[in-house]
């Protein structure tokens, strides 16, 4: 049987992705802060679904998922899901702190360990959301888009050092847009926006087929391609 360790299934992309994973008979090790939200996932196949508690902030976040890593058994493909980003136009520290707190160094926290879970196993996936705010620093979301770049060159240089070492892991850099779960829930209005249940199935695919990087749909392609190669000179004049 195969098995991966979602982790942020709470809610959101991890939800409908873990959700998929254990419809086709996956054993699917599921994590959050609040657990009780990933009792529904254990209620479509209670034999194969394992909980285990993670809040990627705290010093303990690696045990716990080296645990739950444990627990799910022969672990091959573990997907990183959690995350947070807020516009912050007045640029309030706290904010920009926990942003980064939790993309940054809980990001750090997480892919670490499933580096070297799968080092010692001898191989095996991991993917990523990261965001195609990644590409470009965005003035309303400095902290969000600053720490989905280092998240994506983060990956890449897990490649390379996978790579150089022959490890035989492999990444998934999985960069959607606007998609209408409680991260997106302010207020604010935002274009293309996704519905959960397509960007699952997106992300579903990417991970099953290895892709090296997802970004979709193809609307957001262009975005990204515009963002990056758009003069310095006129992308800082842009209000957003």
């Amino acid at each position: 049987m195969q098995s991966i360790v979602i982790v942020g299934a709470t809610s959101g992309l991890g939800y409908e992705v873990a959700k998929r994973f254990i419809e086709i008979g996956y054993r699917v090790g599921v994590a959050g802060r609040r657990t009780e939200l990933l009792e529904s996932l254990k209620a479509i196949a209670p034999e194969r679904v394992v909980i285990g508690k993670i809040d990627v902030t705290e010093q303990n976040a690696a045990t716990h998922l080296t645990e739950l890593i444990e627990l799910t058994g022969n672990v091959e493909t573990i997907f990183l899901s959690s995350g947070i980003g807020f516009q912050n136009r007045e640029l309030d520290p706290e904010i920009e702190l926990k942003i980064t707190s939790t993309n940054g160094m809980g990001f750090v926290r997480m892919i670490t360990t499933a580096f070297n879970y799968l080092k010692n196993r001898g191989g095996g996936h991991i993917a990523a959301i990261t965001s195609v705010a990644g590409s470009r620093g965005i003035g309303v979301a400095a902290a969000y888009s600053a720490t989905k770049a280092f998240q994506t060159q983060y990956i890449n240089a897990l490649e390379q050092l996978s790579c150089s070492h022959k490890l035989n892991i492999t990444f998934t850099d999985i960069r959607p847009g606007f998609v209408a779960t409680a991260l997106l829930n302010d207020n604010n209005n935002y274009p293309m926006l996704m519905k959960p249940d397509y960007a699952g199935k997106v992300i579903f695919n990417a991970i099953t087929k290895h892709k090296r990087v997802a970004i979709f749909d193809w609307r957001y392609k262009i975005v990204v391609a515009l963002m990056k190669f758009s003069p310095r000179f006129i992308w800082k004049r842009i209000k957003l």
